[in-house]
Parts: structure tokens; sequence; C-alpha cells
């Protein structure tokens, strides 16, 4: 019987550390080009590995992380060794995105992908008031704070956390929705939404309070309207070694390890 993956590609960081590597891996495998390959071997941090998934957004190849950046909470442990292998061993997690699609205060339409969050934020001292809609109705009237944001499973574990929002499991179809420094309503922390919700966040007054909204690493500024749900048409997907899948590993966040 054949191999899962039988054509492999390397993608780095621009960093010392990744490309060397890199280098490593290419002398010791057979390789070939991304758009050629079965899975695509992303050497980096969890910022590399967060591009090469939107790079590949809706293509299905699978991307097999191993760790040459800092904190790597989505990679695998970097070896050289054994490398086939592990792909071959490898656990697939199945991911959706989350499209965003923000108003300006122009009346223009962006819309961008996010992996991890979409995250409103004051572009200035002024705290920012907004909207909250959840499936057309409004369930939130005024929330003033510093922003708020909508945070998928996989993403859960980043911005998310550190703002004090909910861990969910992968496989949880759910999304967190998080306030960010809220003011008022003072003891309102946010909610967990049906992964099927369509959120809508409109911003008071946005010419004298002006909020930004970003998807992962794609930033619109002066934003009046953001509207946001999840993709289940469009697939991530991710390996990760037996005993180290992404479940696990949020699992392990929950219990401090």
């Amino acid at each position: 019987m054949g191999r899962r993956y039988a054509s492999v590609a390397f993608v780095a960081s621009p960093t010392p550390e990744a490309e060397a590597a890199a280098v490593a891996l290419k002398a010791e495998y057979p390789h070939v080009a991304p758009d050629e390959a079965d899975v695509v071997v992303a050497l980096g941090g969890d910022g590399l590995m967060l591009s090469t998934l939107h790079e590949f957004l809706g293509s299905g190849k699978p991307i097999y992380g191993m760790n040459k950046g800092t904190v790597g909470f989505l990679m695998n442990e970097f070896r050289t060794e054994g490398l086939m292998d592990r792909l071959e061993a490898a656990h697939r997690s199945v991911a959706h995105p989350l499209l965003m699609k923000a108003t300006d205060v122009a009346g223009g339409e962006n819309r961008a992908y996010a992996i991890n969050e979409v995250h409103m934020l004051r572009q200035t001292h002024q705290t920012a008031k907004l909207k909250v809609e959840i499936d057309g109705r409004v369930r939130l009237e005024e929330l003033i704070s510093d922003g708020i944001l909508i945070a998928t499973p996989a993403g859960s574990t980043a911005y998310n956390l550190s703002v004090g929002g909910p861990i969910l499991p992968l496989e949880a179809s759910l999304l967190a929705l998080t306030p960010i420094s809220a003011f008022r309503p003072r003891r309102w922390r946010g909610a967990l939404l049906p992964d099927k919700a369509a959120i809508t966040i409109s911003v008071t007054d946005p010419e004298r309070r002006p909020v930004s909204a970003t998807a992962d690493h794609v930033e619109f500024r002066r934003i009046a309207r953001v509207s946001v749900a999840m993709d289940h048409d469009v697939d991530l997907v991710m390996l990760h070694d037996p005993g180290h899948s992404l479940d696990e590993r949020i699992l392990m966040e929950q219990f401090g390890s």
C-alpha cells in the first residue's frame, strides 16, 4: 500500500533557524513546489502556520507544522529523522474559518477570512460603543469597551484566552464572543454561540469613536459595521503527531500543562 502523502513541500519563516531547518530537510527528503505537494511542512511558529493555512485556504491540502518559532501551539516538535513515517501516523484536525464582512464609514465593504479570530478595537483614546446582534436579533444594545472579538475553537487559546475568554474544544460547534476590557456592562463576560450563528456588530458614532476590524492579520480601519459567520464550506486541515493533537493541546491549556 502506498503512502498517503507521496509528495512533500517545505515552507519556512524568514529566520535563520527556520531556514536552516528547511535546508536540512530538503537535503534529506525529495520535495516539490507547495502547489504540487500532497502535504506542506511548515517550519516556524504559529504565525507561519496561520499564513500557510491562509495561503491554501479552501484547497483541503494538509499542513504539518514543525516548531522553529517561539510559541508553537499549532506546531509539532522539530526533528529531521522519520518525517515520512510521522506524516503517515499524523492525526488530522479539520477546522473552518470565519468570514468577516466589514463595512467602513464610506460604505465600502471589505472581506477577509480568519482562522483564529475577528476582533474590533478602538482606534483612539475614546472607548468603542458597539451594538451586538445575533441572527438578526439585538442581544446587547450597547457595549462600551476597548473592543470585542469572535474566536473559533482553534483560535480560542490565542487572543481570546488572553482577554479572559473561554477555551473551546476543537470539535465544539461553538464560537466565543468575548469583550475586550468591557466598561459597561461591567459584568458581561461574553457569550458562547452556535457556530452557525450570524453575528453583526455595529459601531455607534464611528466618526467620533473610530474602530478597526481585524481578521487574523488583515486589518481595516474606520469601520461602521462588521458581520461574521463561520464558512463551513471551507476546510482547514492540520496534521499533528499522535498524542499531540490540537484537541489534546487545548485540553492541556485548560489544566495548565
